[in-house]
């Protein structure tokens, strides 16, 4: 056996393992790197062109567990002699058992802005398929416009 196949017969012959590892790492880089733009001045608001809801109904339910079990059946706004606006809502149970919501309402001025006149949650009970009212009177003749609001006993 010639002396240089020793040197040179494990080089050609011997099958080359590949490592898959820095293949992988340049993979989990590369969006890294192409996501690098830079943005310059002010982002859009998500969703800028839709209304919020709160800003336009009297009524809402502020998570997916009210929306399956509560409704709104009417909604009574009078003023008081003070000038004060009075609220009440006909909230009823759409569940065939017994719940536990919480209820409050934000009073706001005649352009839709709500300006600290807002009630504490109060927690209203509702029977079977029960109906039951809540009434919500502003602190001051400020109040032109509201939202009553209703979410998950906590």
């Amino acid at each position: 056996m010639p002396w240089y196949s020793s040197v040179i017969n494990p080089l050609i012959f011997k099958p080359m393992k590949l490592s898959w590892t820095p293949l992988w790492i340049a993979a989990a880089c590369l969006p890294l790197v192409a996501g690098c733009a830079s943005h310059r001045g002010a982002y859009a608001p998500l969703h800028a062109t839709e209304p919020s809801l709160e800003n336009q109904a009297g009524f809402v339910l502020l998570d997916r567990y009210t929306q399956q079990s509560v409704t709104c059946t009417g909604i009574q706004v009078t003023h008081l002699p003070d000038g004060r606006l009075q609220v009440a809502a006909q909230v009823l149970n759409l569940e065939r058992k017994r719940i536990q919501v919480q209820v409050n309402c934000v009073f706001k001025d005649e352009q839709g802005f709500a300006y600290g006149d807002e009630t504490p949650f109060q927690t209203l009970i509702l029977t079977e398929n029960a109906t039951e009212s809540v009434q919500f009177a502003s602190m001051s003749d400020r109040a032109k416009k509201y939202t009553i609001r209703v979410r998950q006993a906590r």
